[in-house]
């Protein structure tokens, strides 16, 4: 990490004792797992995030599709072996 920062966290005990085992069994320190669960949960975020914020555009510029349009393509599908039904 060439532009690291120090953040303080509370986390319950028994996290910590498994963080203490997953990092030993992996030769790792707590610190570079922890980076690292953080940097995957906040690129996962941000991806989610920009998506709604995406979605959200879509429909404003009047891209989505009616209710009841998607209700009768679902009584369309064939759900094992039956005829799905929404109603």
């Amino acid at each position: 990490m060439a532009d690291s920062a120090v953040l303080s966290v509370r986390i319950e005990q028994s996290t910590k004792d498994r963080l203490a085992k997953i990092a030993k069994s992996m030769k790792r320190s707590q610190s570079f797992l922890a980076a690292e669960a953080i940097e995957e949960f906040v690129s996962v975020q941000e991806w989610q995030i920009a998506g709604i914020h995406d979605a959200l555009a879509s429909l404003d510029h009047g891209e989505g599709i009616a209710h009841e349009d998607v209700k009768a393509w679902v009584d369309t599908l064939d759900v094992g072996g039956k005829r799905s039904s929404t109603t």
